[in-house]
């Protein structure tokens, strides 16, 4: 078990964001523990990922992330804002400070007793580092990048609906109802793990960071010296069951009757907020300007079929009543209304 005793400060700030440098290194937790047939619903990703990295040879050095349970924190920085990209995390980890490295290996590994895979951050710390990140780069654009759009609006969904429940009902709530091997007895929260470890969290900060390729492997980041991290399950894995993304088909001369009555540019926008979605994750995922999303989204909110809810530093956009009438009526698709 690991136990994590949080006094009140800490509990009261306790704040939700996702990592796409995390997903990175859990889901190479996923291919390390299944050596064989990957259980459900990672079966077939798991048989895609493995390809890259045997053909990818630029994705070598991400094995360092699935050591297992003696890697550094620095190897996968707790994420600094609520959204990070890949690529913010990826200038962070670059930038990882020398003194840093040098607190923490020591936790992990005695001096005489530093694995050959480790020393790199110590003798030549810059390019140990940026190889790292050059590895994680070519594998997420080979093995992740296919499902980020989904997984993206996978994630947003869970950390509005924790999010409500954090402003709803409080941190004691949230934290009791997170995953079936997380539990809350105030004021110890336990990840149920084979290891025995017990932290106290004083005056920090909590956060709790939702991963689709989190399944088995809860993660614990204790090493920062304000923010204690933990991962977990979040709903929606199954988006990765069908194997790799089919690509678009390609279309035909049929018309495209949403387009014709809002415009194109709306059309994408309602299609894409069938999950509720930031403007920066619309951008990308439609691969549009984030300013011409504004503009879209601030025509579609005055039409009534957009709404906009705020959480934490965060704005989500959603389908109201009227934008899901449009897009499964006249755009063809059936969608519910997203909250």
């Amino acid at each position: 078990m690991i136990r994590i005793e949080l006094d009140e400060p800490t509990l009261a700030r306790t704040r939700i964001a996702t990592s796409p440098l995390w997903e990175v290194m859990t889901s190479l937790y996923v291919l390390h523990r299944n050596p064989g047939e990957a259980p459900w619903p990672y079966t077939g990703w798991v048989r895609h990922a493995r390809r890259v990295l045997a053909e990818v040879p630029a994705t070598a050095p991400v094995r360092l992330l699935a050591i297992g349970s003696r890697a550094p924190d620095f190897l996968s920085p707790i994420p600094t804002s609520a959204t990070p990209t890949l690529a913010e995390q990826l200038a962070e980890l670059r930038a990882t400070p020398p003194e840093v490295i040098a607190d923490q290996i020591p936790r992990y590994h005695r001096p005489d007793d530093l694995p050959g895979w480790l020393s790199p951050f110590v003798t030549d710390r810059q390019a140990a580092l940026d190889r790292l990140a050059d590895g994680i780069e070519a594998y997420w654009d080979a093995a992740i990048a296919p499902w980020w759009p989904a997984m993206r609006a996978t994630l947003d969904e869970e950390v509005l609906h924790r999010a409500r429940a954090l402003a709803a009902h409080g941190p004691d709530a949230l934290l009791a109802d997170l995953h079936e091997r997380v539990r809350w007895a105030r004021p110890v929260l336990t990840l149920v793990k084979p290891l025995e470890q017990h932290f106290e969290a004083v005056d920090k900060r909590l956060l709790l960071i939702p991963l689709i390729f989190s399944r088995g492997a809860l993660a614990c980041s204790t090493d920062h010296p304000e923010i204690v991290a933990v991962s977990y399950q979040a709903r929606g894995a199954a988006l990765l069951a069908d194997g790799a993304p089919a690509p678009a088909a390609p279309t035909g001369p049929a018309v495209d009757r949403l387009a014709v009555l809002v415009g194109r540019g709306r059309a994408q926008v309602l299609r894409a907020l069938t999950r509720p979605a930031t403007t920066a994750g619309l951008a990308a995922t439609l691969g549009l300007a984030p300013s011409t999303v504004s503009e879209q989204l601030s025509a579609l909110l005055t039409a009534g079929v957009v709404h906009r809810r705020r959480v934490g530093r965060r704005v989500l956009y959603g389908l109201e009543p009227a934008g899901v009438a449009l897009v499964q009526l006249i755009g063809d698709e059936p969608v519910t209304a997203s909250a």
